[in-house]
This record gives structure tokens, C-alpha cells and sequence, in this order.
């Protein structure tokens, strides 16, 4: 086995171009834990948050500072009491080091589970974040059938799965995107709705949720809008929701195997629908992160080591 691995890092915060691969010592997996070969790993809005600082209060970093949530890849060493996987098996998880933008990492098997064969390592690499926090999202409204939910960045990562999640339940969606989204939306049973000015005169007085993926003006607006305060959930604007009692429920409350399982067999039978945007190359991170900034994307971007 080689004695060095690639890791994204980043020694300030800053715009995309502060992030750089480098060289680091091959990680050895402690008791409990195994050392991932990785295969693929999806990039959210929040490492950018953290990468910038404007999450500084509630995510500090520390400098200099590895990167990264999702991953899907091979085991290839095991650590101390290891009997839930072995080497050559295919996994795919999360870790919470900020280590998943690299070539390896040391994995716990707690954040681990076994690859159904039916995904692809673009999909598997990326679906922790977005899976486990559409889950908790649409498990925080407690939607039902024949109730009219609204959903902000309904064609992004989280939103993709979001609204279809909600069309499952029977639910009325109006998914608030651009009009570029607008046939995507259409052909999974969601209402196109456009933001910008004027948004509050194109949605119904008659909201019985809402659920924000994009930022603090969403939440405002479903105020506004009359929704009851408990039916909104923003996976964004913590310091906002705490101080207007709304809820803020996202990866952080659904992070465990069972749910990790589920969203991915829900993927792999077809259930839902999981569009990859684009796939980088580790060395091609920052201009990953310059794409993921622009806020347009439908789906997920992977990089992939």
C-alpha cells in the first residue's frame, strides 16, 4: 500500500481559489474504523459555507482545514474490532473530519453502509448530504396527502429529492426554481413557480408548509405568507429560524445508517430520481466549487479522486 495519500485543503478562508490538493500522509484507520479508497464524493453549499467563514460561529475551522462529507468507496485496510466490513468491500457514508475530498480516509463503520450495486459511485459518493437532509426536511413538516407544500432551490441538490419525496406522499408541490427547471419539474408532477420579484404574488394564501433549501428571504416569506410556523422547516438559515421559531432540521438529525439505507435503496429501485449536474477531477475542486457558487446547478456535482 502507497504511504501517502491527496487531501483537499485550505489554510484560509476564502473564494474557491484558497482550496489546493496535497500530499498527506496515508490515514490509518483507528478501533472501529476503516480506510476508504475513495471512489467519488459530492460537494454541498455548506462545506462552501464553511470555506468562506460565513459559518465561522457555528462550523469554525481550523487551519489548516481538510474538506468534505460525502463518499463512496472501497475498503481497503480495517481497523482494530472491524467485523462489519471487510477489504473489497464497496461502502459508502459520510465522515464528519472534513476528509471526504481525497484520495483516502478513515471512516467509522457507524457512518458507513454497504453500496447497492445498482448505484453508481457519482450517485452512491453524493447522496449522504442531500439524502439524509431531504429526509429529515420533509420528515419536519410532517406533510400529508392533499396538503399544498412549498419549496424553495426546488431543482437543487436537496430540492431534487425533496419534491419528489413530497409527490410520493400525495402532496400538492409547488417548487419554486428557475424557469430553466421548468420542464424537470413539470414531468415529476411538481408546479413551477419562479423566484425573484414578485414571488409572494405567485404563490397561494393557502400554504399548509414550507420547506426552504435556499436561504433567510424564504423563510420571511412564508411568514408572510401565513404558514403556521411550526409547518417550516429551513435547512439554511439557523440563526433566522431560532430567532423566529421555525425549524431547522437537516443532515444533522438524520445522519445514521437506517436512514442512509433507505435513501439509497429509494434511489436504486427508481424511486427517486438522483440527477448528476457534473463530475470534477480532485485536482479541478476549486473550479467544482466555482460552479456548485453559482447556485444553478440541478442535482449534484462529484469530484472524483
Amino acid at each position: 500500500m502507497k504511504n501517502t495519500a491527496q487531501a483537499v485543503r485550505f489554510d484560509r478562508y476564502g473564494a474557491p481559489s484558497v482550496l489546493y490538493v496535497a500530499d498527506i500522509p496515508m490515514p490509518e484507520p483507528a478501533a472501529g474504523e476503516v480506510l476508504v479508497e475513495v471512489r467519488a464524493a459530492g460537494i454541498n453549499p455548506g462545506e462552501a459555507g464553511i470555506r468562506t467563514g460565513a459559518l465561522h460561529n457555528r462550523f469554525p475551522a481550523s487551519f489548516p482545514s481538510g474538506e468534505g462529507s460525502d463518499l463512496a468507496g472501497v475498503v481497503i485496510k480495517i481497523g482494530p474490532g472491524v467485523t462489519e466490513f471487510a477489504v473489497g468491500d464497496e461502502v459508502l457514508g459520510f465522515s464528519w473530519t472534513r476528509s471526504s475530498h481525497a484520495t483516502h480516509t478513515a471512516v467509522p463503520v457507524s457512518q458507513l453502509i454497504r453500496k447497492p450495486a445498482q448505484l453508481s459511485w457519482e450517485v452512491a459518493g453524493s447522496l449522504y448530504v442531500v439524502g439524509c437532509t431531504a429526509y429529515a426536511a420533509v420528515r419536519a413538516v410532517d406533510p400529508q396527502p392533499g396538503e399544498k407544500v412549498a419549496v424553495s432551490a426546488a431543482a437543487g441538490g436537496v430540492g431534487v429529492l425533496v419534491v419528489q419525496m413530497l409527490r410520493a406522499r400525495g402532496v400538492e408541490v409547488l417548487g419554486i426554481a428557475s424557469p430553466a427547471n421548468d420542464e424537470w419539474l413539470t414531468s415529476h408532477g411538481v408546479l413551477p413557480v419562479h423566484y425573484g420579484d414578485g414571488l409572494a404574488g405567485r404563490l397561494p394564501r393557502d400554504l399548509d408548509a414550507f420547506i426552504d433549501l435556499f436561504g433567510p428571504g424564504y423563510v420571511r416569506l412564508a411568514i408572510d405568507l401565513g404558514v403556521p410556523r411550526d409547518r417550516i422547516n429551513t435547512i439554511i438559515a439557523f440563526d433566522l429560524a431560532e430567532e423566529l421559531g421555525v425549524k431547522a432540521e437537516g443532515s444533522m438529525v438524520a445522519s445514521t445508517p437506517g436512514v442512509m439505507a433507505e435513501m439509497a435503496k429509494l434511489v436504486a429501485d427508481g424511486s427517486l430520481e438522483f440527477p448528476i449536474a457534473a463530475t470534477y477531477p480532485l485536482q479541478a475542486v476549486a473550479q467544482a466549487f466555482t460552479e456548485l457558487e453559482k447556485r444553478h446547478t440541478r442535482g449534484k456535482i462529484v469530484l472524483i479522486p
